[in-house]
């Protein structure tokens, strides 16, 4: 058996002024540094075999601060921008209110939380997943396979696709999963891959 921890990071900048972030790389909020020392000591009796991360600041500084919170600063870390958060193309800076006022609340639901709508010049969450699970696939799962623990830091996004594969949810019900900031969710897997059983921690 192993364990994968999928950790979305701590709360940003650009969260806590309500914008769409995607691939800006805005740094955590006072807030979100302190959601990622929290998930260090909730993650105090783990032992990681290695971490994955995005290349963007605010999944690599929640990453940091939980790998000092947990003594574990030399562990082995991959940064890959498969891991990054949904690319919001245009959208990227803008205010979700003011966005909402601009376009409707149910266009921009639509390019929030549809699996295969794009923002105008920006990714869906099918984009995103068609990144990050053959990068899981390839370079994280021979990991797993091997019984280690992994620690994986990245974005809602990116780790909601990763979720929808290891749930094996539909496509409907992605649109209402939502992962919080800072919250370590921790998967058990068995014999070949098979999920045990997930919570939060």
């Amino acid at each position: 058996m192993s364990e994968i921890v999928l950790l979305r990071h701590g709360e940003s900048q650009w969260n806590l002024e309500n914008r769409f972030t995607g691939w800006v790389d805005v740094p955590l909020s006072a807030k979100g540094e302190e959601e990622a020392r929290a998930a260090g000591v909730k993650l105090k009796s783990y032992r990681f075999g290695r971490a994955f991360t995005s290349v963007l600041i605010r999944a690599n500084e929640t990453l940091r601060i939980v790998l000092e919170a947990i003594g574990q600063t030399n562990l082995p870390i991959e940064k890959d921008q498969a891991l990054n958060e949904r690319m919001y193309g245009d959208l990227q800076g803008l205010n979700k209110t003011e966005t909402a006022k601009q376009y409707g609340e149910q266009q921009v639901k639509i390019w929030r939380r549809s699996y295969d709508v794009r923002p105008p010049h920006g990714e869906s969450l099918k984009d995103t997943a068609e990144r990050v699970l053959p990068y899981y696939e390839r370079r994280i799962k021979p990991h797993v396979l091997a019984g280690e623990t992994i620690l994986i830091a990245a974005h809602g996004n990116s780790l909601r696709a990763l979720v929808m594969h290891l749930d094996q949810l539909s496509k409907e019900e992605v649109l209402e999963l939502n992962i919080p900031t800072g919250a370590p969710l921790v998967y058990r897997i068995g014999e070949g891959g098979k999920v045990l059983d997930h919570r939060y921690l």
